[in-house]
């Protein structure tokens, strides 16, 4: 067996007006799982997509599978070398079934052109696929039933079906809970032990240090470091991530509270019942549980997206009526929500018209035209206060990294200045040190008097945060926690058991 499964020599990609990649070089083992740390922007996925055959290298570059030089033109031929990508957007089709998806392009056929879908041999190849690895899948599940986790599990079986000895897996957890974690993990062991090489790219670091066998750091489009996971602590991984130390990862500030703010009182909807909480402005507030607890529900009705059946929500002591994400808005609430890709930006349209999206209506000018100077400069103004890394004001923001996109969403709230902010994931999928300028934002946002609703489900992130904590379960209340009581054992408790822990 050759030394190293996957050998990238001298890679180098440019976009216009901006270098992507910048002469790197990476070595994989056979049978190891090898995971790429680095910023949003960093150049990982863009390398990877290299890999996977999306993009091409600029010339110069050399890539090697088990000790032979190889051209990779598109993913399908990619495939053919054994290589299988798992995406962070899930590519799957809701309304097929399992085995559907799994043969998705490649669909066994008969007849002798081959012209007519061989159902029966695409069932039995399903169920051969899935007996091995040792799934309970019923072939003919449509993929809308299946949870996140089941959906990634889906796309390994697909990845391994094609006898793929090298997946790329781009933040495989960033929707699925501990436990799901932990299945994850055992199947990714298991065929580690049976050879295949896996790429891991995660932005949660304690991952990298539980799974990886070796880190490689990207940052600005180079490789700075590649090291044994075993020679290298959280501390140290930040560093080479961000280029520097970063002293306290949670820059949270005591401030003086305010009276108004959020209330709620008994409120109830699909998934959440009874719910009574408040946040003073000034304050952040955590909101814990498992997936499926109905923290996001809950939110999605405060804000207008969905129904809210009964209850009542108060804005700076004052009962509002929100039917609409419109009506929200005139009250002074803005939410960012945990999928920004379908709700947090319009992703082929520019970083100005986004920034400035949930403030048209005032640059409107008597004759209903827009003032475009007046727009440039405000968004401008917001670019440079969130740090948004962008070529241009008129780049698509879906073009822009996890991180920046999130600024991005974040840029259009504060346009309207809102008086309360309901933050759903607002770290999900991006880096430690984007993330340290998220938290570093909500804190002079509180510190400018909002109330601000953090929900995640990183409790480190929650603790870290916030003044206090409410824990859902099952759609419901489990309790309140704060100060010293702000520890993972207890939140955890009350998520799974419910009530006072």
């Amino acid at each position: 067996m050759e030394e190293y499964r996957l050998e990238l020599n001298h890679i180098s990609k440019s976009f216009p007006g901006v270098k992507a990649l910048d002469d790197v070089s990476l070595k994989i083992r056979p049978g190891s799982v090898h995971a790429l740390a680095g910023e949003n922007g960093a150049g990982k996925s863009t390398l990877m997509k290299i890999v996977n055959g999306v993009y091409q290298a600029d010339g110069g570059g050399e890539i090697r599978i088990d000790g032979k030089n190889v051209f990779i033109k598109d993913p399908v031929h990619a495939r053919s070398h054994g290589i299988s990508m798992i995406f962070q957007e899930l590519n799957y089709v809701p309304e097929l079934t399992i085995e559907e998806n799994l043969f998705l392009c490649r669909e066994p056929m008969k007849g002798k052109r081959g012209v007519f879908l061989d159902k029966k041999a695409a069932h039995e190849e399903a169920v051969r696929i899935i007996e091995k690895e040792g799934f309970h899948y019923d072939p003919k599940t449509k993929m809308k039933d299946l949870s996140v986790s089941d959906i990634q599990m889906i796309e390994i079986l697909k990845a391994v079906s094609v006898d793929a000895s090298i997946v790329i897996m781009d933040e495989p957890t960033s929707a699925i809970t501990d436990k799901e974690v932990e299945i994850l993990f055992a199947k990714i062991r298991q065929l580690q032990a049976r050879g295949i090489s896996f790429i891991y790219i995660s932005h949660r670091l304690e991952e990298i240090f539980q799974i990886a066998d070796e880190v490689t750091v990207m940052r600005d489009g180079k490789v700075v470091h590649t090291a044994p996971v075993g020679k290298l602590d959280h501390d140290t991984l930040i560093a080479h991530m961000v280029g520097r130390k970063l002293e306290n990862i949670y820059p949270k500030e005591t401030v003086p509270l305010r009276d108004g703010g959020l209330e709620l009182k008994s409120c109830c909807g699909t998934q959440f019942h009874d719910i009574s909480l408040h946040i003073k402005r000034g304050e952040i507030v955590g909101m814990a549980g498992l997936m499926g607890a109905g923290r996001t529900e809950l939110a999605r009705a405060v804000f207008g997206m969905d129904p809210l059946e009964s209850g009542e929500v108060l804005i700076d002591g004052k009962a509002v009526s929100i039917r609409h994400p419109a009506d929200a808005k005139r009250q002074g609430l803005a939410m960012v929500s945990e999928d920004r890709r379908q709700f947090g930006f319009v992703g082929c349209r520019s970083v100005r018209e986004n920034i400035a999206l949930s403030s048209l209506d005032t640059r409107l000018l008597k004759s209903r035209i827009l003032a475009l100077g007046e727009e440039n400069r405000v968004v401008s103004e917001m670019v440079n206060l969130f740090r948004v890394k962008t070529p241009t004001l008129n780049a698509r923001v879906e073009n822009l990294s996890g991180g920046n996109q999130q600024k991005v969403v974040l840029s259009k709230w504060f346009l309207i200045n809102p008086r309360v902010l309901i933050l759903d994931e607002p770290t999900r999928g991006i880096d430690v040190g984007a993330k340290f300028e998220i938290y570093a934002h909500m804190t002079e946002l509180a510190r400018k008097g909002l109330a601000i609703l953090m929900i995640s489900s990183e409790l480190p992130e929650l603790i870290g945060m916030c003044d206090r904590i409410y824990v859902m379960c099952r759609g419901r209340l489990a309790g309140e926690v704060s100060g010293s009581d702000m520890d993972q054992t207890t939140i955890m408790k009350m998520a799974i058991e419910g009530g006072e822990a």
